[in-house]
């Protein structure tokens, strides 16, 4: 069945708020780890509230999955599926019914036991009236929930899917107390190794550590706080100085090699799912022309863009799949840049000398990728007027709600999200019908079925020029050089922190 799409974006963005208080490190290097039990995280998109069941944005599951709220199953780094409140699943002969074997330990955080009455109260409750939140349809497949016993689980979809386990691992997997979700904008009670001691909006969430959680991976330290800073240089300098011991993702890719350069600091560069995308409005306005979108495909050069805006670091795709997906494909030569065929194609479609409102969130990535691809769009004959829009809360309600905008830029990072990115009803305006088909068939095909299928609908969007992939947002990880557990690659809708701590000696 359809839902109205709240328009979620997967935006793993980057904006960041500066926040004065010290981590009580005092010093960058090795010995400011020894006898802590806490880390400090910078990172980027701070939360607009607790609940990502009704709010947009990457900012809050990114927080909270894995830490706060669980799945029956997780993302590991390599992208593949694994337990987590589930301690074993099996699949129907028929592909139709998943029965999963609940840790029998797992607790929520008021102390009220995980049953299999939770989850099913969990996963009829996404695709209710209580969750707006569009990434909800991804459990819509689902036809009946059956709980045999406490800890068992037997979940029937309504048809063979590929993708839906791996769906599963998302946010719209969480597993909720029924006490817990009279509030969840400002209260999360979850079942994950941390619990949320404070929020303080636009400075700072700060985890504290389960004495009771009974999963495989408790966490070595007692306290975690993701700090938010409105300006990547202040981040940095945080870092620098001791206020923070990890950047989550360094928003100044210049000053990479300033760290590399410290042995004090270390950085880790892995790849993400973010796909830096510069959406065109295809429903309205100048852009419904396709004509004018494969003019501005052509006019664009990636590369110049990576280099410009993001220092050459992420890597150019072509397509909405990154490289760790099983469908993937080098799609970078489907428009290879050619200015006078640009050219051409505006004088076509009559639109030279055309002006548009090019609306970007404030998030560095962002504004350096719109000031040099409206330079690029000139050199073809447009005329972009750039309008910056705060992020979260203008952009989100304005450009992907409202959908009143011609030309965006935005990171959107949620795993596997092409087709709620180029779905119906969602902000781009690109006509599903095009490839709703092709992906149906594809989901209850074959495995091999499957990727061909999904590559199929990743080219035909490519072909249709519904948008522009400038590149693919890189994990670019600066920290204390004894912090370890740190991500290579996130992969998955969560900055997981049970896994972080500091090096001995």
């Amino acid at each position: 069945m359809s839902r109205l799409t709240t328009l979620t974006a997967t935006l793993a963005a980057v904006g960041l708020l500066a926040a004065g208080c010290s981590a009580g490190s005092g010093s960058t290097g090795t010995a400011a780890g020894e006898g802590r039990t806490d880390i400090v995280v910078a990172h980027t998109a701070e939360p607009t509230n607790l609940d990502f069941t009704t709010t947009s944005g990457a900012a809050i599951p990114q927080a909270l999955m894995e830490n706060v709220y669980e799945s029956l199953v997780r993302i590991d780094q390599n992208g593949e599926v694994q337990p987590a409140l589930a301690d074993s699943w099996e699949l129907s002969d028929d592909r139709l019914t998943y029965t999963f074997a609940l840790d029998p330990d797992a607790t929520f955080s008021n102390g009220d036991p995980v049953t299999a009455e939770d989850v099913k109260f969990s996963y009829e409750r996404v695709v209710s009236d209580e969750w707006t939140n569009a990434l909800g349809a991804k459990m819509d497949i689902i036809d009946s929930i059956e709980t045999p016993d406490e800890h068992t689980v037997a979940i029937t979809l309504e048809r063979p899917s590929n993708s839906w386990l791996f769906e599963l691992a998302s946010l719209v997997g969480a597993v909720f107390s029924p006490d817990g979700v009279d509030d969840l904008a400002n209260t999360a009670v979850g079942s994950g190794p941390y619990e949320v001691e404070s929020f303080t909006r636009g400075q700072e969430l700060v985890f504290a550590k389960r004495d009771d959680y009974a999963g495989s991976n408790p966490g070595d330290l007692e306290t975690v706080t993701f700090r938010y800073f409105a300006d990547a240089v202040a981040a940095a300098n945080a870092l620098k100085s001791g206020q923070v011991d990890v950047i989550g993702n360094l928003q100044a890719p210049e000053l990479t090699e300033e760290f590399e350069a410290d042995d004090a600091t270390q950085v880790i560069e892995g790849t993400t799912n973010g796909e830096v995308v510069l959406s065109m409005n295809n429903a309205e306005g100048l852009f419904s022309d396709q004509r004018v979108r494969e003019a501005v495909l052509h006019g664009i050069d990636e590369q110049a863009v990576l280099d410009t805006a993001w220092g050459g670091k992420g890597t150019l795709i072509g397509g909405m799949v990154p490289p760790t997906d099983p469908y993937y494909e080098d799609l970078t030569d489907v428009w290879p840049t050619d200015v006078e065929k640009a050219r051409e194609l505006i004088d076509e479609a009559g639109a030279e000398g055309e002006s548009f409102t090019f609306t970007v969130p404030s998030l560095p990535y962002a504004q350096a990728s719109a000031e040099i691809v409206a330079a690029q769009l000139k050199e073809i004959g447009l005329n972009a007027q750039i309008e910056t829009q705060e992020f979260p809360a203008v952009w989100i309600e304005q450009t992907m709600t409202e959908k009143s905008y011609d030309m965006s830029v935005v990171n959107h990072a949620e795993a596997r999200d092409i087709l709620t990115v180029f779905g119906e009803g969602y902000y781009t305006g690109y006509d599903s019908s095009r490839i709703e088909d092709t992906a149906l068939a594809a989901d209850e095909g074959t495995e091999e079925e499957y990727t061909e299928g999904m590559k199929d609908v990743a080219r035909t969007i490519t072909e249709d020029a519904a948008a522009g992939f400038l590149f693919l947002f890189p994990n670019l990880i600066v920290a204390d050089a004894g912090v370890t557990g740190l991500p290579e690659n996130m992969v998955s809708d969560a900055f997981a922190i049970a896994q972080l701590g500091w090096s001995e000696g």
